[in-house]
């Protein structure tokens, strides 16, 4: 979900999942967000940032429910602090504003190399994803080793077919839903609530906060089944 904080104006969930029936495929759209929120984007940047991220720390006892009604309150992570009360306790050179910075303005690489198809590179991306960012060296080898294990079954033209735009699938008779927030097993009763979410490598969770459904995004197919409060 960070990629709604860094700009992304749309996020689908669950596009990798098999099981559809369980979790079907949600879009979610930050402008039907920040409207719902009642949010402007650079304090919705703060609320993911007060509740919770990847990046930094953040203020024990402050989740997404606390965050969303101090932002709203106070309108930014500075007036927050300075109002905060005396039990929480703001980390100590806390860099929050580093993180706005890398939210708004990333370093995006645009120099993009033309795509050729090769053996993977084990060792350069055990290099790149264990060393230099952190991932366990065990599962980053047993992925490449499912890589080169699939990438032998398919010839070079065989590969490059996987990169062919298929045809418009306009025919489709799945029909198209608003996706409901609320709590799992409620069905589409009106007792789903506004909910806030954590920009954290856990994901994007929602707690009860009024009695009128919020609508953030559309689900595709005939499984109308309101998400959980806990994104991946």
């Amino acid at each position: 979900m960070d990629t709604l904080t860094f700009g992304a104006p749309r996020f689908l969930r669950h596009v990798t999942d098999l099981s559809f029936k369980k979790s079907p495929v949600t879009e979610f759209e930050v402008p039907k967000v920040l409207e719902e929120l009642g949010l402007t984007m650079d304090q919705f940047i703060d609320l993911c940032i007060l509740s919770g991220c990847d990046y930094c720390e953040n203020i024990k006892g402050i989740g997404g429910q606390r965050a969303l009604k101090l932002i709203r309150q106070h309108g930014c992570i500075e007036e927050v602090v300075q109002n905060l009360h005396k039990r929480y306790t703001v980390p100590e050179d806390w860099p929050y504003q580093e993180v706005r910075t890398l939210f708004k303005q990333p370093n995006v690489c645009t120099e993009i190399p033309d795509f050729q198809w090769t053996s993977a590179d084990k060792e350069g991306l055990v290099n790149f994803l264990a060393f230099e960012n952190s991932f366990s060296s065990d599962r980053v080898e047993k992925a490449v080793e499912k890589i080169k294990a699939a990438s032998d079954k398919y010839s070079p033209a065989g590969r490059a077919k996987l990169l062919t735009p298929v045809a418009n699938l306009s025919g489709s008779t799945d029909k198209e839903s608003k996706c409901v927030l609320g709590a799992s097993g409620q069905g589409l009763r009106s007792r789903t609530a506004v909910q806030v979410c954590s920009s954290s490598s856990s994901g994007f969770r929602y707690g009860s906060s009024s009695s009128k459904p919020l609508v953030l995004g559309r689900q595709s197919g005939v499984h109308v089944k309101p998400p959980t409060f806990s994104f991946i």
